[in-house]
């Protein structure tokens, strides 16, 4: 008997051994996204959040260029945080905030409406920026049933060395020094840019082949609000100041149809450009499709206002328990805003 259970012992120590390499041989392939395509790193920050947010803002990268959650608490006391990704589609901003429900606890989720224009899967690229990063559970597997694109494996997100195998060769110091830990690279969510690269000209936008945003999409925004609903929360949806890529007035009235039917509010800032301030001769860091931190900061305020005229928000900025760690985030934040604005960039 001893012998049988010493044999039992020495295949499961073998199993354990086996699952920690290819855990570790996975993690270490994997992209870091610590110098190249940070964004990659957005959704992976979020879980080292100590505090719960009154706010949660999802979306693409219209949320997390464009607002600045560290600028919301210290002129509002409004504790937001940026659960926003490249190209988020609307299925991912479903999964991502249902996933962040375990833990958290927003009043308010603002959903930014750009990617309701994509009704299907759009590229395996973005979707391992979103999802990879996504801690293992019901959602993240809802995400990547919804998100796969023609061809992708689904258990190549379970288990990301079968993807990445070919990465050995490429392998830096930056993969090993980022094995267990990365530095952050955003500030709750928030990708800090300060460079100035001006609207020169506006581009003709391409006529529409269907008015309508896709049906696809629009099943998955009202999934959106039943979630919201369920949970007490409020929802918001709101359009991002930008140039390009163009919001067509259909799809505006499509948004509109639907903010109206719920009974929820749409902020769609393009035509609040006068109130906000934005001027995209200064407050844009590539020709008007995302704003720079000026411009964030701008929206930010702005964005303030709404909410607090939306809903009844808690002042933070003198509660004890989010003090110091809003402290340490705003130290953090001016600290980059400096550093860039003194090498221009």
């Amino acid at each position: 008997m001893k012998k049988i259970w010493k044999t039992i012992g020495i295949w499961l120590l073998a199993v354990v051994l086996l699952i920690g390499t290819l855990f570790l041989a996975g993690r270490l392939v994997m992209p870091k996204y610590q110098s190249v395509s940070i964004e990659g790193s957005l959704t992976e920050e979020y879980y080292r959040e100590t505090l719960p947010h009154d706010v949660l803002f999802i979306g693409d990268c219209e949320v997390f260029s464009n607002v600045s959650p560290i600028a919301l608490f210290n002129e509002y006391g409004i504790t937001p945080y940026i659960r926003g990704s490249a190209q988020q589609l609307v299925w991912q901003s479903y999964y991502l905030l249902e996933d962040a429900l375990k833990t958290d606890a927003p009043k308010v989720v603002v959903f930014n409406v750009l990617a309701l224009k994509y009704g299907e899967p759009q590229s395996e690229a973005y979707n391992r920026m979103t999802i990879d990063g996504m801690r293992f559970g019901a959602a993240k597997l809802g995400a990547i049933r919804a998100s796969m694109t023609e061809g992708e494996d689904p258990v190549s997100y379970l288990f990301p060395l079968l993807r990445f195998h070919a990465r050995w060769n490429e392998l830096s110091e930056e993969d090993v020094r980022c094995l267990f830990f990365k530095q952050p690279v955003s500030h709750a969510g928030y990708l800090m840019r300060t460079e100035v690269r001006p609207v020169t000209q506006t581009p003709k936008p391409a006529p529409l082949l269907d008015p309508h945003l896709p049906s696809s999409s629009m099943e998955w925004l009202e999934k959106l609000y039943r979630l919201c609903e369920e949970h007490g929360i409020t929802l918001v949806l709101m359009k991002s100041p930008s140039i390009v890529p163009h919001w067509y007035d259909e799809w505006d009235a499509d948004v509109t149809a639907f903010a109206n039917e719920h009974g929820i509010a749409y902020w769609n800032t393009l035509s609040e450009n006068d109130a906000i301030g934005i001027d995209y001769a200064l407050d844009t860091c590539d020709m008007g499709q995302h704003l720079n931190l000026s411009g964030a900061e701008k929206l930010s305020h702005w964005l303030g206002r709404e909410l607090k005229a939306l809903m009844e928000l808690p002042d933070r900025r003198t509660d004890p328990a989010y003090e110091s760690v809003w402290a340490e985030k705003t130290e953090r934040y001016e600290k980059e805003k400096a550093a860039k604005t003194a090498a221009g960039n």
